[in-house]
């Protein structure tokens, strides 16, 4: 799936056949903004102005706008899953935080062929 990046947020594309729209939304943070489109460029520049809005009200309003994707999250895992990964990272002498990290690397690398 693609995606749309504007000012470090990032919009989904679906398409709703009902209505033969394109919409979406801002995608990694709490509370909804949204957008449509009959065509890419109009999801486009509704995207982008949907981004501009929520900016624009956080600063009238003195209100710091959520970042998307800041870098942690929590992971709920099994306890027999956190066992085997913790004592792989602690074989390679690394954090779990880093194996985690690395695991993520190279999946994202064999789905995109993207390195990060």
């Amino acid at each position: 799936m693609k995606y749309l990046e504007y000012k470090g947020y990032t919009g989904s594309i679906e398409y709703s056949k009902e209505d033969n729209l394109l919409f979406g939304r801002v995608l990694g943070i709490k509370g909804l903004i949204s957008f449509e489109g009959q065509t890419g460029h109009e999801l486009e520049d509704d995207f982008k102005e949907a981004v501009d809005v929520y900016l624009a009200d956080c600063k009238a309003t003195g209100k710091i706008p959520q970042k998307p994707f800041k870098g942690s999250f929590n992971v709920r895992i099994s306890p027999k899953l956190h066992q085997k990964a913790a004592l792989l990272a602690m074989q390679d002498k690394m954090s779990l935080n880093n194996f985690v990290a690395e695991s993520i690397r190279e999946r994202i690398f064999k789905e995109t062929g993207n390195q990060l």
